[in-house]
């Protein structure tokens, strides 16, 4: 008996069984739900909303929508951070100024971080540390950093301390409920294995819990660097004569838009390359998440 019916057409690559679907371009990739990209496509990206956000600030001085006493140009904001890392026209120097931010900051950002680190991991470990510490925690990180100023400025005096408290206080008491929150994040199987397997307190502590939440942690490390520097004005306005946020504090009483801007693109470009800097870092560390 012969069958007279045709036989099944073809199918498509596109729709035939164990087909891969067609590769979504990097473009669309970008505006799709958890899209993924290359590092190319990103770094294109991010150099685009900079000049995008350039050219705005431009048109917005050129084509004088805002008053140059209230936003100085671009190229004016430029040419004035040269002259002040140069030293023209200046009665100190700028660098100094910037190096003085900086050794504020990475003194205040290095103790909050020698504190909060064994602090917030015996929080997670012990409910005695947990129970004393967590409220006067809560309750301190909700204070305004500003509010503190005059008390900063009686007990401490005018100095260094003063100021280096000041930044202590904003990042130390934030920081320190993110790392307890990393070692809480540990699965209990890590530790449950290794109790099983014999280890003491310190060791679970030392050779589990420690490199489990180590990427998380330094995640957090970066970005309460970043809210230490937020701080900075506010700390160095504590009857200071140097410091990023002096320059910009003295430019405000002469109403100097240009050097306002140029002090806050200083602790920008500051900001960002470090930031960057401690991204490349994790990944070199921790390649084995990718």
């Amino acid at each position: 008996m012969t069958d007279n019916a045709s036989p099944p057409a073809p199918k498509s690559a596109e729709t035939g069984a164990g087909s891969q679907p067609a590769p979504v371009p990097a473009t669309r990739q970008l505006f799709r739900f958890r899209g993924t990209t290359s590092k190319v496509v990103d770094l294109y990206v991010g150099i685009a909303s900079f000049a995008i956000l350039l050219a705005l600030w431009s048109a917005a001085t050129g084509l004088e929508w805002v008053q140059p006493q209230f936003l100085a140009s671009p190229l004016a904001v430029v040419l004035r951070l040269y002259d002040l890392l140069l030293g023209v026209n200046a009665d100190h120097s700028f660098l100094q100024d910037i190096g003085i931010s900086l050794f504020r900051v990475g003194v205040a950002f290095g103790l909050s971080a020698v504190l909060a680190i064994p602090l917030g991991i015996f929080m997670s470990s012990y409910r005695i540390v947990n129970a004393i510490s967590e409220p006067v925690v809560d309750f301190i990180r909700y204070l305004p950093v500003p509010a503190l100023v005059p008390l900063t400025v009686r007990w401490l005096g005018i100095g260094e301390t003063s100021k280096i408290a000041l930044l202590w206080i904003g990042t130390f008491f934030q920081l320190v409920l993110l790392i307890a929150d990393d070692a809480r994040r540990v699965p209990r199987e890590y530790v449950e294995i290794g109790m099983t397997v014999g280890a003491k307190p310190r060791s679970v502590l030392r050779h589990i819990i420690l490199p489990a939440m180590l990427p998380s942690m330094v995640d957090n490390l970066r970005i309460t660097l970043g809210w230490c520097w937020t701080y900075l004005i506010i700390a160095e306005i504590v009857a200071s004569s140097s410091g990023i946020g002096y320059v910009i504090q003295s430019a405000k009483r002469y109403v100097k838009a240009d050097v306002i801007f140029a002090g806050i693109l200083t602790i920008g470009i500051i900001g960002l390359v470090s930031d960057q800097a401690i991204r490349w870092l994790h990944r070199r560390w921790f390649a084995y998440l990718r």
